[in-house]
Formats: C-alpha cells, sequence, structure tokens
C-alpha cells in the first residue's frame, strides 16, 4: 500500500547523442540511472554505442504535489564495466521539478550532459520526456454505497466489502516487489541525519502565520499543544521525514490535478507567508467581525443591519433578512478618534407608502484600550455572544469579535477597510499575471489545384498572369507572404503550384485563438480563392531545432458554390524555445523559455517591501474645492504584476505591504510605478466612471546592482514627465532584498547567455522582432484590462514602456551624450599622453620612458603587470562605490535641457495630430539634425576610403611612394632588431617639444591627401 500516490512521474530515456568513449576501445556501453525524491530506477545497457537508443519509460511516485516543483530529477549516465571495476561516469542532467509537463504536452527536450567535476571529460547530450499523470482515486464499489445508502447515520460503514477482483493478487505481488525496493532505498535515507529540515521548519512556521486567505485558517496545522489532531497534518518538512522513515501511506483526499499555472498561482498566494513582513512596519489595525444577530422575538421577515460607530468612523453592514452577516472591517488604528468602539443592530420596517422606519434593538459598547491583541500564528480570535442594551426590546444578542492586529492578519484581505475606502473592488489590492506567450510559427511552403476561375475582369485581361499571396491570421494579427505570379489557361479555369517557403510568424497567448486562418488571395481582382481553419489544439509544440515539425496539407474551400479551391502545404508549430519578449529590451525582467520542459530552477529571491510615500503632489481636485491623491503602487517583474491597495485622500500615504518573486537572471530589472485611482468612483445611478488613471512617477532598479542578503531602505524621488516639462510628485519609500542561497547559481548565470538556444540558433531579425515585440505588449494590455478589477491600459502601457520606439528629440539628445560621455574616457587618455609628450610634468615622462624600456626588454610582464594593475584599482575602488540603488537620473534622461515643443513633440501620437503649420517647424528641425549625422557619416567613410586608396592606385603617385616605402622599410627591418624598432619609435613619439615642429607630421600630411570617393557623389 505504501507505492499508492496520487500523481506518477513518467521519465522516458529516449536516446543520447556523441557520448564520450571510456572503454578504452573508441566506443563506451551506457546505461543511466534516475533518481527522484529517493527513488531510484535503471535503464538496460547499450553496448558499444556512442549514439545509444533505450527507449524506455520509468515511473516513480509523487508523494506530495505541492513540493514537486522543489524536487529535482537527476540522471546519471555511466559507462558499464563488466569486469568488475567501478563504472566510469559519462554525464549527468539535474531537472527541476517546475519543468514538469503534464501527460500530453510532453516533447522530446536534449540537455547537455554536465561534468561531475572540473576534471571530468564529458560531451554530448541525452533526449528526454518528463512528465507527470494524475490518477484519480478509483470509485466506490456500488455494493458498498447501497447498505450505506439504507443504513442511517452511517451505521453501514462496516459493511461486507466487494469481491475482489481477480488481478489483485498480482498486484499485490508487483506491489510488495515495489515496497521492498522502497525499504531498502529508505534503510540508507535513514543513515542520513535527522535533524536537516528543522531549520526549513523554523523558516516556514513564522511565514506560514502571516497572511493566508480566510478560509486558510481551519487548514492550517494547530500547534502541538492544541489538540491531539496535530499529528495527522504534520508540517511540510516533518511530513516528508515521516514519509521516509515509515513509509506510511498519506490519504490525500478532494484532490484535484495541478497544472503549471495551478502551481504558479500557489506560489503567488504563499508570498506573503514566506516575506514575513519584515521589510515593512507593522501597521496596527482594528479588526471587528460581526457575525450575526439573535433578537428575543423570532420574527425574521424584518431585515436588520449592525452599525459600527468610533468617533466619527460610522458604517453599516449589509442589511440581511434572516441570514447572516460574518463581515469583517479592519479600521486604521492611527486615524481613530475615539478610545471606545460603539456596535448597534438596527430593525428595518417598512410601513405606508413605502416608508422605512429604523428601529434600535440594543447597543454595546468596547473600550479600546482593552481590546485584546493578536498576532499570527495565533489562532483567529473566535466570536462571542453579547447582549444589546436597550429598553425598549431587551434580550437581544449579537456574535461579534473585536481584536487588534496588523496589516498580516488574514482577515486583512477580505476585510472592509478604512483607509481604502471599504469594499470597494477597485482600490483592492491584487496580484496579475501576464499570459503566457508563444510563438506560432507557420512556413508556407507551396499550394496546388488551385481553381482560380475566370470571372469578367479576368476574360478581359486575357492571358495575364494572377498575381497571389498567402494571408494567415491569428486574432487581430494578419501577416502576409510576398506576391507569385501564375498564368491562367484560357481553355480552363486555371490551375498552379505556386511556391513561397516563407516563414510567417505569430505571437500566440494561452488560452489559444481556436483558429488559424489561412487564406489564398487573388490580388488582380481583390478576391479570396479559398481558406482553411487550422485549429490551434492540433498544432504540434518543439522546443529546438533538431525537430522539423511535420509539413501537413490542407484543402482550401471557397464559397458556396465552390467547396474544395485546391489545397495548400503549410509547416506550422508553437516555438516553445524562444521567450517572447513583451517589454522594452533595456528593462527586460524575465528571459525564461516559453516551453516548461526547459525551465530552470530560480537563483534567488527578490523581496519589495512597500512602505509608503511623502509629500505627493496633488493630481485632481476633490468637489471642486481641493486638490487630492488616491494612490496606488504597481510593481512589475516577469509574469508578475502587483498592485497595493489604493490608500484614498493622502498625501503621505503608508501601505507597508510586502511581496516576493522569483529571480530566474541576476541581469533584470524591477518596475515599480505610482499612480493616482481614477477609477473607483461612481456616479449616482451607481455606474463606474471610467477616469483614466494618471501616473505619479517610475522607479526601475536592476537587481545585478544589488548585494546579496542585504536590505536596501531608500526613498526614491518621483519625476513624472509633463508636456510642461519635468516635475517631481513626491518620494517613494521602499525595502528592497535580493537573497541568493548559492554563489555559484549567480556566477553561473553570468556565464550562461542572456536569451534560449534558439534566439542564437535560429535568430528572429531586428525589424520581425520589434514587430513581435509590441505585439507581445498589446496583447499582454488586453489581457490585464479585461481582469476584474482591470489593471488600466494607461497603466500597462506606462510599465512596459510602450513608446520607446517613437521618435523623441530628447531620448536623441539623451543617446548622444550617452555615447560622448563613453568617448570622454578616451578623450581623458589621449590628453594624458599629449601632456606626456609635451613634457606638462617632466618626472611623468621620465616614468613613462622607464616604463617603456621595461616593456621592450621584458615583453612577458606586460600582461601580468596589466591585469595586477587592473586588480589593485578595481580593489581600491570597491570601498567607494555606490551604497544607494540607482534610481532614474533626470539629468541623464535631459529633462531640463530640452525645450517644450520638442517636450510637445514627444507626446503627440503617431500618426500626429498637431496643425501642419507645427508638423513643417518639427520637419525643418528633423531635416537640421538630419543634415548633420548626415555630414559625420560621410566624414566617417572618407577616412576608411582614404585607407582604400593605398592600395587600388587611384592615386597612381600617393600609391607609388607608399610601395617604395614598403620595400625599403622591409630591408629596414630585416636589419634592424623589432625591440630596437619599439625602442626608438618610443623616443621619437616622447620627444621634448624642443625637438618637435608645430605642423603636422609627414604620414598625416600624406594620409589628408589620399583621394576619397566624396567627389563622386551628385
Amino acid at each position: 500500500m505504501a507505492d499508492t500516490a496520487p500523481r506518477k512521474l513518467i521519465v522516458e530515456v529516449c536516446n543520447a547523442k556523441n557520448l564520450m568513449p571510456k572503454d578504452g576501445q573508441g566506443t563506451a556501453s551506457a546505461y543511466a540511472i534516475v533518481d527522484f525524491d529517493g527513488q531510484r530506477r535503471r535503464t538496460k545497457t547499450k553496448f558499444r554505442d556512442l549514439n545509444p537508443q533505450w527507449d524506455e519509460k520509468l515511473e516513480f511516485l509523487v508523494h506530495d504535489l505541492e513540493s514537486m516543483a522543489e524536487e529535482i530529477l537527476e540522471i546519471n549516465l555511466y559507462n558499464d564495466k563488466k569486469t568488475g571495476k567501478r563504472s566510469t561516469f559519462l554525464g549527468k542532467v539535474k531537472i527541476a521539478g517546475n519543468a514538469f509537463a503534464k501527460i500530453g504536452s510532453e516533447t522530446l527536450v536534449y540537455y547537455p550532459l554536465e561534468k561531475r567535476s572540473v576534471f571530468s571529460q564529458i560531451k554530448g547530450e541525452i533526449g528526454l520526456k518528463v512528465y507527470y499523470v494524475d490518477e484519480s482515486p478509483p470509485p466506490p464499489p456500488e455494493a458498498e454505497q447501497k447498505p450505506e445508502a439504507a443504513a442511517p447515520d452511517g451505521a453501514a460503514s462496516g459493511e461486507e466489502k466487494p469481491p475482489e477482483n481477480p488481478k489483485t493478487e498480482e498486484e499485490k505481488k508487483e506491489a510488495e516487489s515495489k515496497t521492498e525496493e522502497k525499504k531498502e532505498e529508505e534503510k540508507k535515507e535513514e543513515e542520513k541525519p535527522k535533524e536537516e529540515p528543522k531549520p526549513e521548519e523554523k523558516s516556514e512556521a513564522p511565514a506560514e502565520s502571516t497572511a493566508k486567505p480566510p478560509d486558510a485558517a481551519a487548514k492550517s496545522p494547530a500547534p502541538a499543544s492544541a489538540s491531539p489532531a496535530e499529528g495527522q497534518n504534520p508540517p511540510l518538512a516533518q511530513a516528508e521525514k515521516a514519509k521516509h522513515r515509515d513509509g506510511e501511506k498519506t490519504v490525500i483526499g478532494n484532490q484535484h490535478s495541478l497544472t503549471g499555472s495551478d502551481l504558479e498561482l500557489h506560489s503567488l498566494a504563499n508570498d506573503r507567508n514566506r516575506g514575513g513582513y519584515d521589510l515593512v512596519a507593522r501597521m496596527p489595525f482594528l479588526y471587528v467581525r460581526i457575525a450575526k444577530a439573535k433578537r428575543a422575538k423570532n420574527e425574521s421577515n424584518h431585515p436588520i443591519y449592525a452599525k459600527l460607530v468610533i468617533g466619527t468612523h460610522s458604517v453599516k453592514t449589509k442589511t440581511q433578512t434572516g441570514k447572516d452577516w460574518d463581515q469583517v472591517f479592519a479600521f486604521e488604528k492611527e486615524s481613530l478618534n475615539s478610545s471606545s468602539l460603539e456596535v448597534s443592530v438596527w430593525n428595518e420596517e417598512k410601513g405606508e407608502n413605502d416608508a422605512t422606519t429604523e428601529d434600535c434593538l440594543g447597543t454595546v459598547s468596547f473600550d479600546l484600550q482593552e481590546v485584546p491583541k493578536r498576532i499570527p500564528p495565533d489562532s483567529p480570535l473566535a466570536p462571542q455572544w453579547y447582549s444589546l442594551e436597550s429598553e425598549k426590546s431587551p434580550e437581544n444578542d449579537v456574535m461579534l469579535a473585536v481584536w487588534i492586529g496588523t496589516q498580516a492578519d488574514e482577515a486583512f484581505q477580505e476585510a472592509w477597510q478604512s483607509d481604502s475606502g471599504g469594499l470597494i473592488p477597485e482600490t483592492r489590492s491584487k496580484v496579475y499575471l501576464s499570459p503566457k506567450l508563444w510563438y506560432l510559427r507557420l512556413m508556407v511552403i507551396q499550394t496546388q489545384d488551385l481553381q482560380l476561375g475566370l470571372g469578367s475582369e479576368a476574360k478581359q485581361k486575357g492571358n495575364a498572369p494572377a498575381e497571389l499571396y498567402v494571408k494567415a491570421q491569428l486574432g487581430a494579427q494578419v501577416f502576409k507572404t510576398a506576391r507569385t505570379h501564375i498564368g491562367l489557361s484560357p481553355s480552363s479555369a486555371g490551375s498552379g503550384n505556386p511556391t513561397w517557403n516563407e516563414d510567417l510568424v505569430f505571437v500566440a497567448a494561452e488560452p489559444f485563438e481556436p483558429f488559424l486562418v489561412v487564406s489564398v488571395e487573388d490580388v488582380t481582382n481583390g478576391q479570396s480563392i479559398g481558406q482553411t481553419k487550422i485549429h490551434m489544439g492540433s498544432i504540434e509544440r518543439r522546443n529546438d531545432d533538431r525537430t522539423d515539425p511535420k509539413s501537413r496539407w490542407f484543402n482550401l474551400s471557397g464559397d458556396e458554390n465552390k467547396p474544395y479551391a485546391g489545397r495548400i502545404h503549410v509547416k506550422v508549430c508553437l516555438e516553445g524555445g524562444y521567450h517572447v519578449l513583451d517589454e522594452a529590451a533595456h528593462v527586460t525582467s524575465d528571459v525564461r523559455a516559453a516551453a516548461k520542459q526547459l525551465a530552470k530552477p530560480p537563483i534567488g529571491l527578490l523581496e519589495v517591501g512597500i512602505r509608503g510615500a511623502t509629500n505627493l503632489l496633488p493630481v485632481k481636485t476633490k468637489d471642486g474645492t481641493r486638490g487630492t491623491t488616491d494612490a496606488y503602487v504597481v510593481a512589475k517583474y516577469g509574469p508578475k504584476w502587483i498592485r497595493t491597495r489604493t490608500i484614498l485622500d493622502r498625501f503621505n500615504p503608508r501601505w507597508n505591504e510586502q511581496y516576493t518573486w522569483d529571480v530566474y537572471d541576476p541581469c533584470t530589472v524591477l518596475t515599480i510605478g505610482v499612480f493616482d485611482n481614477g477609477r473607483y468612483k461612481r456616479d449616482e445611478s451607481g455606474k463606474q466612471v471610467k477616469d483614466r488613471d494618471l501616473r505619479i512617477g517610475k522607479i526601475r532598479i536592476r537587481l545585478s546592482t544589488l548585494d546579496m542578503n542585504r536590505v536596501y531602505v531608500n526613498s526614491y524621488a518621483l519625476t513624472v514627465l509633463l508636456p510642461s516639462g519635468a516635475k517631481k510628485m513626491g518620494e517613494i519609500e521602499l525595502a528592497v532584498r535580493f537573497s541568493c542561497p548559492s554563489w555559484i547559481s549567480v556566477i553561473q548565470a553570468y556565464t550562461t547567455p542572456m536569451l534560449p538556444r534558439m534566439h542564437y540558433v535560429r535568430p528572429l531579425g531586428p525589424a520581425q522582432q520589434d514587430i513581435l515585440r509590441h505585439t507581445a505588449m498589446r496583447i499582454v494590455t488586453a489581457r490585464l484590462t479585461r481582469s476584474e478589477p482591470p489593471l488600466g491600459q494607461e497603466v500597462v502601457q506606462f510599465m512596459l514602456d510602450t513608446d520607446t520606439h517613437v521618435w523623441s528629440v530628447r531620448r536623441s539628445k539623451a543617446n548622444w551624450f550617452r555615447v560622448i560621455t563613453f568617448l570622454s574616457r578616451t578623450a581623458t587618455l589621449v590628453r594624458w599622453i599629449h601632456g606626456i609628450r609635451t613634457w606638462a610634468h617632466p618626472p611623468t615622462t621620465v616614468l613613462v620612458h622607464l616604463l617603456l624600456v621595461a616593456i621592450v626588454l621584458c615583453p612577458h610582464l606586460v600582461l601580468p603587470t596589466v591585469f595586477m594593475y587592473a586588480f589593485l584599482i578595481l580593489a581600491l575602488r570597491f570601498r567607494y562605490r555606490g551604497r544607494v540603488v540607482f534610481n532614474m537620473d533626470p539629468r541623464l534622461s535631459c529633462v531640463d535641457a530640452v525645450a517644450a515643443d520638442e517636450l510637445d513633440e514627444e507626446f503627440d501620437g503617431f500618426p500626429t495630430t498637431r496643425p501642419p503649420e507645427i508638423v513643417r517647424i518639427r520637419y525643418d528641425r528633423l531635416r537640421a539634425l538630419a543634415g548633420r549625422a548626415q555630414t559625420l557619416l560621410g566624414d566617417v567613410a572618407a577616412q576608411g576610403e582614404r585607407f582604400e586608396a593605398l592600395v587600388n592606385w587611384r592615386d597612381p603617385r600617393a600609391t607609388g611612394i607608399f610601395v617604395v616605402f614598403c620595400l625599403l622599410a622591409s630591408f629596414v627591418f630585416y636589419v634592424v632588431p623589432f625591440k630596437v624598432f619599439v625602442l626608438g619609435s618610443g623616443f621619437y613619439y616622447f620627444r621634448h617639444p624642443r625637438f618637435r615642429d608645430d605642423m603636422p607630421s609627414v604620414p598625416v600630411n600624406f594620409f589628408r591627401r589620399l583621394p576619397p570617393m566624396s567627389d563622386q557623389i551628385l
């Protein structure tokens, strides 16, 4: 019984390629050993084969569904030696659990074999298919269900068992053999120290108790002293140790199959638990849970509601008739202006003319100084009955609970919040996920049997060739192939086999569009010859270029009169080996491939504590009298977006919310933006007022500039660019920590390519990649705006920088000054050398002469000395490195050195909406800038053409002089040693100004007289 589990992991070991020969005869006898979760399986040995083919399926049991993503599957290849010696290592592969695919979506993936140590000689790759299968529990037999239905109160639980299946004996034998294997494996694991899981228990214990969903309190395990039932649901680390120690069967009820998105959403739900709210301040809140009321008279036909009053704060529950309220109210303690809480229950009665009269059933008061405090992991406070004090209607009770907690309380997320307007969906904190994006590649090969049809226009043109192209459409994306010509026959309707062999690449988002529509169009008459629909579910997926997608024929259908219009030959596949770029290239936050099989384990954890903002400026008016700001924060890293709650009508809001992200690459960027909420308001009829959310500011933090395992608590200026210029809107206070358990994984990340393998093996063109990037941005924007509550289109576009491709004079200036800043280092070096050769500082010039002599006499010491100097200089600069996280720089962005008209041009849409006069002025300015760039390009081209003029005899005299010089130089260098030449040239270059002429040197004069090609341009 110990081998039963709700999920099985299938590892299909297919083949290996180009293995290292290890048997001394140029071959290898390879076999694979696969380890997963304490279970080990072995394949057969393929003798004397460097490209073995196994095609074996190995099954493993997954005991814990939640921890499967954290498990590691390890495959080791060995050379089988029958002589009794130790097997030789051929390589290994480690696959993280989050890369396992569900059955049906598995693909063959080739993994390069890794070394076991630095000195291992390993090469080759192994092809694997790894997927999991969820096994549903068998339904109870009918013979067992009938007595249970007949017997009351479940008295038939001990009835007869149904007759055994005839295969049970065989299954028992298999189970016994498996349990014996497992016991042997568990005996080996028992030798490990039992105290290894304890650090995990200690680290997870405070995390599990910070912020859970409202219904998670009943599912979480109670403390050890709470009840004896705790042993049935031990913590994760204890449960795993118990499985390995006892081998007992764990019963898991009401479990459903978890797909990849389910696992990802589960990790998102536990983000708050992992953070533990250690980066933000704990905000005290007064919590009031109103459960229900009990009236003395059992008259439930009148609706009742509860009213809470704390000083000037007053709020009511829902009006219910015969139902419980079960509502939680959270009041920010700092904003309370009274020391007592008053809870009253009111009865509503409708009289004549639909007039509503309210009657108080009683009141109960609480002194806030005596309210108990609750800090997780304390269990939730149980509601109690309180008698309502009333002279008119005594003996009425209300069930409620009052406590003081923090924002880490599990009831905070679903509670009515005083600082965010109550239960308004648009002001609540939310976590969003970008859709999973794929590249869809459609290769149009050819068409056959096209029924072109001779219409009236074609008859008039006679035998004019038809001009055809193929159009493919996926959702709103439309791409076309090049046009090709096909001849028409006057005696028939027309036929031909045009060939294209073109690739059309789309961006597909899960869940996919139902069909990919492919049609053949005729340009001559502007009509469609026929079309076909390819179901997205039938399209195969590939992870690399080693497997070529299968070509398929599809029939083309025309209108009702032409059900068959020919057929088309295509190749179509979903490319899982690419990363779909959905944000600007310079601020990318995720570089993982689309295929789950290519996923790598995270190297670290990014924790961000959004503390608050200070000195925010008003961005709108309230009631037309005073300015106000309803601020919230949006942070984006990878596919995960977070949105804090909206703090209404405050210029110094305090959020104190903490979020976490898994980090897969340290050279990525975290983007944080602050906005003013304009979507939560409603008109008199209750409809939402669709106002735009206004920008307050944005900052970016590059993870590679952060020290590991260090907390950065800083305030960052929020600067927004407006048509009137740059404006500082306030400051935001953040706490950031990038924690990484292993230095080796981070260093290894710096040595790996930035993008997945397919971007280098089969790269996309720059123009095509730019089109696909903006298509992906539009898809992400459309999906997030359809969420509930929606993330505004202007918010997503501002976070993704969708307008970076638009022309801007300010950005052009900023990029130009960046180039000048880089070249200024070279200019500084040139000025230093010029100072030496002009003897501006004689001691330095003498030292340089001595250094030149040392380099010429001891050239083997040049590189060691250079690297030693670089080490010493960089080591000294480490003390003076920046201690503050770099933020967006207004000076570098040239926001102060730009005119108002240039800013107005940057904010203008595409195409322009400005008057023709303004457009003409901007065009003339652009022509002036382009003229300067044109002159610069011409000068650079002229220098290169002068070098070419030395060898192509365009100037016979100059080339002749150069030929004679080369002949004389060859005789000189045959006689003069090279060291003497270098030493003499150096002394001549650094000679004293007394021996130097003010006019240009002879080589410079000769080079400037060489003819460029500028005189041949019209």
